[in-house]
């Protein structure tokens, strides 16, 4: 039950960011979201949520060396 759960709330912020990759909007916090729901399942998405965090991390990283000129 738990597990069919987390798929169908997975499914749902997956969904959501698909949506806002077209309309502007917050995609990559709503892929990760998703991705962390599956990744208690499937360990392949616990390798694409790393690779989000790294990506995010990294932007924010960018974002704030140029806002600091």
């Amino acid at each position: 039950m738990k597990k069919l759960l987390l798929q169908i709330i997975g499914v749902f912020f997956i969904l959501l960011g698909l949506f806002f990759a077209v309309v502007p909007g917050p995609s990559l916090i709503f892929f990760m979201t998703g991705l962390l729901c599956f990744s208690f399942y499937y360990p392949k998405a616990r390798h694409y949520l790393k690779l989000c965090q790294k990506a995010l991390t990294k932007s924010c990283n960018y974002l704030d060396k140029k806002l600091a000129r």
